[in-house]
């Protein structure tokens, strides 16, 4: 019955990517199963499967392949919770029990149990085992992704990568943060004066590029994450960011401006090499990479205000991508797709907003995706189907992800200081 209800599931979102389909059918209560998660009596450690289970029901209720059943219940027994469904009159479909030990080697020893409540049987059982309790968040996303994957649901790996984001603490100040999608683990990797605009050097996420303030002329560094060993690849007068990374990492599109004004330019990280790919007389920024990577869409102000444009490399002539709104900035882009932040005011006198926008570069379909706020900075997942993106609101600051095929968003709050750029 499960399964016949995951398929279901899978048959109504499979064509839903295509951004004038209708979303109104996207999630039917009676098409995806109901889960409880619940903790064992007999673990060890209960505060530290308490948090587990709360970021595991987080996760599940992100996927958008589950109804999550919130419950403190703690049992032994599938009977217990078979019990407690006809008391309650809860109809849960899946039971997931955590429970949690310590082994010989004094690591932290976490086992699921995953029940079919219909069948009156397990169904999928796994054991983890995680030496930092810091980094219990990945462990959550990784049991989320086991049962979403044993259920042939859509994949949900993304969860499991890092997010990358550059903070500021002070005026002038900020550093480099390595965190999981709900911001719950943070590492900061680079501190000291003024850090920005970190960006993943590969898709093994063992390094990236930042911008650093900390010479006389801002200079783009490449380090590795593991072993935080850094070097200088390009420094710019005024400015230089990476905006993106070609797939085979081999490419990086940099803004550089070091004549005044602001182009975009290939850098090539093998043999050292940048290309300059726009000359024009103005502004021209973040570059991204589009339609496998023949073509580069970048933000400039040649109709006075900024909105998206497109280049194909090698070639001479500009296009005009986006024809909706005045001030369109900071595109990303996923194969032909293309998210990006539009300037608009919600009244005469009222203050700028920021919103989302979808659009394809094989249609004239239009997605509006955020609705109030300041949202900037939108990344895509590197399977298309979920946004990652900053939201500014009521002065607080948060990690936003969009849920393409699900209508569905979710926001993750930074307890201190401010996003100022983010990838993941």
């Amino acid at each position: 019955m499960i399964y016949k209800k995951i398929i279901l599931f899978i048959v109504l979102v499979s064509n839903l990517f295509a951004i004038d389909a209708e979303l109104d059918i996207i999630r039917k209560q009676s098409t995806i199963p109901n889960i409880s998660v619940v903790v064992t009596n007999n673990t060890v450690n209960a505060a530290l499967a308490n948090k587990i289970k709360v970021l595991l029901e987080k996760d599940l209720e992100v996927s958008g392949h589950f109804n999550v059943e919130l419950s403190k219940f703690t049992t032994d027994s599938i009977f217990d919770q078979i019990r407690y469904n006809n008391k309650l009159l809860i109809k849960t479909d899946l039971l997931l029990n955590l429970e949690i030990n310590k082994n010989t080697k004094k690591n932290i020893e976490v086992i699921m149990n995953l029940i079919d409540i219909n069948k009156k049987q397990s169904i999928y059982k796994k054991t983890y085992s995680i030496t930092n309790s810091n980094r219990y968040p990945f462990l959550s996303h990784k049991i989320a992704i086991a049962i979403n994957d044993h259920l042939k649901a859509p994949s949900i790996k993304w969860m499991d990568r890092f997010v990358i984001f550059a903070r500021y603490t002070e005026a002038k100040k900020s550093e480099i943060v390595v965190a999981d999608y709900t911001l719950t683990y943070q590492k900061t990797v680079v501190k000291g004066g003024l850090n920005i605009f970190p960006k993943w050097a590969n898709k093994d996420q063992d390094s990236f590029y930042y911008t650093s303030y900390a010479s006389l002329y801002p200079a783009l560094i490449h380090q590795d994450l593991y072993t935080s060993k850094s070097k200088k690849l390009l420094d710019s007068d005024g400015m230089i960011v990476c905006s993106d990374v070609s797939d085979d990492g081999s490419k990086i599109i940099v803004t550089m401006a070091p004549e005044g004004q602001p182009d975009i330019y290939i850098y090539d990280v093998k043999s050292k090499i940048k290309t300059r790919l726009t000359t024009y007389k103005g502004i021209d920024v973040g570059g991204n990479f589009v339609e496998n990577n023949t073509k580069v869409i970048f933000v400039s102000d040649r109709l006075s205000k900024p909105n998206i444009f497109a280049k194909k490399i090698g070639s001479s002539g500009v296009e005009r991508l986006v024809y909706h709104g005045k001030n369109n900035s900071q595109a990303s882009t996923f194969n032909d797709y293309i998210v990006y932040s539009s300037r608009e005011r919600v009244n005469e006198f009222g203050r700028n907003m920021f919103n989302l926008y979808l659009i394809s570069t094989k249609s004239e379909s239009i997605r509006r995706l955020t609705t109030q706020g300041i949202n900037q900075f939108p990344k895509f997942s590197k399977d298309g189907e979920s946004i990652l993106f900053i939201k500014n609101y009521n002065e607080n600051s948060y990690l936003g992800i969009i849920r393409l095929n699900y209508n569905k968003s979710f926001l993750f709050s930074l307890k201190s200081g401010k996003l100022q750029s983010i990838d993941w």
